[in-house]
Formats: structure tokens, sequence, C-alpha cells
């Protein structure tokens, strides 16, 4: 079964960005699949700022990225751009960090002027990082997604367009990678 790991990249403790990696993570694991969040804003800012990966928060987190099949990506967009912290936290991983992983972006925003941050901001430094595959991202309207006691609602229009993205995303995932040394 593959692991999955999403990283919700947003500075705002009030974050629309967390709650829909919230809302994934939930929907991978009711589907079976072990899934987990981590919020890239409770890692301490002043390690991330020196790219400093000798702590153990920092560690933990390099570690899990690694220990990932597949990736959720989740960021708000600022200045026609992911997040500054997405950017500090993936400037402390290893080149080929993503190497053999499967990506799917998610970018919220406050205008559809954005949408393309997807494939121009975001997409190449997955790339550069090595993912395997970077499946077709969403971009969700701060406007779609509703903040409730204990969760988020979602409009109609997003939900659906958010659940095929991942279904995209679990049907691109790697099958279990063959054992070390195996014969051919």
């Amino acid at each position: 079964m593959s692991q999955l790991l999403a990283l919700s990249a947003s500075p705002s403790a009030a974050s629309r960005t967390a709650l829909v990696a919230d809302h994934v993570v939930d929907r991978l694991s009711l589907g079976g699949f072990p899934a987990a969040h981590l919020p890239l804003r409770h890692l301490p800012a002043d390690e991330l700022l020196a790219a400093r990966t000798d702590g153990e928060a920092i560690r933990r987190a390099v570690e899990a990225v690694a220990a990932a099949d597949g990736l959720i990506v989740a960021t708000p967009v600022y200045k026609a751009s992911y997040s500054g912290l997405l950017k500090v936290f993936l400037d402390l991983l290893p080149q080929d960090a993503l190497h053999g992983k499967t990506v799917l972006p998610l970018v919220t925003g406050g205008s559809l002027a954005h949408v393309l941050a997807i494939d121009y901001a975001l997409r190449p430094v997955l790339s550069a990082l090595g993912a395997r595959h970077v499946v077709a991202g969403r971009f969700l309207l701060d406007s779609h997604i509703e903040r409730l006691p204990g969760g988020v609602r979602l409009r109609p229009e997003a939900a659906v367009d958010l659940g095929q993205a991942v279904d995209d995303f679990v049907e691109a995932l790697p099958s279990r990678p063959a054992l070390a040394g195996a014969a051919l």
C-alpha cells in the first residue's frame, strides 16, 4: 500500500489550504491509504530560513517526504507563485527528493487570475526535484472553501473537481517497487 503525505504551505493559522489538505487526507484514509498531513508552518522558522537540516523537526519532515510514495503539495498562491514557506522547505530537500514519487499540486487563491501558478511556478520545481509524475493540479478559489467547526465544506463544483484530482492521483501512484537486488 502506498504511503501518502500531504504538505500544506500556508503560514496562516486559519489556513484554507490546510483545511483542503486535511480534507484530501481524510478522503484518502477512508479509501484505505495510509496518509498523513504535515503543515509546514509547524516547522521551526529559524531552522527553515537558515537551511539547517540537523534539527529533529526538520529531519523528521525530510524523512517523511523520503518515505512517501505520493505527495500532495498544497499551497496558497502569493504574488502569482507558491508560498515562500513551501520554497524554503523544498530548498532543504535533496535534489532527487521526489524521485519515483507521484505528486498532486493543489493551489488555493482569491482569484482565477492565479490559476496558472500551478503550471508556471509549482510544476517546474516539483519536476526539478525528480517527481516521477506530477498529475494535473487543481486550483481552488478561497470563496469555494468554507471553514466549519472541525472541518471544511467545499462548494459542490469544487468538491467534484477536487475529488477527480484525488482519483487521478491515486490512479497514477506507482505500484510497489521491486525488491532491491532481485533477479531480473
